[in-house]
């Protein structure tokens, strides 16, 4: 006989939704920012710095890392659960994958916030 516990299925459930909206919100960020720079073919550095002076696109972009930060931790996380036997490995590889995670999102937020 195999017990299930109550909040192993949900999670898996709630991990694959989130990828799945954090997918969907990154597609349309890149087609924002495509169809952005279909309109502007001749970007300078000083128009770029003007689209990310805008709250709104600082925020916008702000989101999309969140989710991408989110998403790749989700994915890795399955891929070391499914691949990595050894329970000391799996938790120094999570552990690894979570501090680079962080120094991403933190790098991300002052180059996005000091522009």
């Amino acid at each position: 006989m195999v017990s299930t516990h109550s909040g192993a299925n949900r999670r898996g459930l709630k991990d694959w939704l989130i990828q799945r909206f954090s997918a969907i919100y990154m597609l349309f960020y890149f087609i924002a920012f495509g169809v952005y720079f279909f309109h502007h073919p001749g970007l300078d550095y000083l128009e770029w710095q003007s689209l990310f002076n805008s709250l709104w696109v600082k925020i916008f972009t702000l989101v999309f890392i969140l989710t991408l930060l989110y998403h790749s931790w989700i994915g890795m996380w399955t891929v070391f659960t499914d691949y990595v036997k050894c329970g000391v490995v799996r938790v120094l590889l999570n552990v690894l994958v979570l501090f680079a995670l962080v120094g991403f999102f933190f790098a991300a937020l002052l180059t996005l916030w000091s522009i």
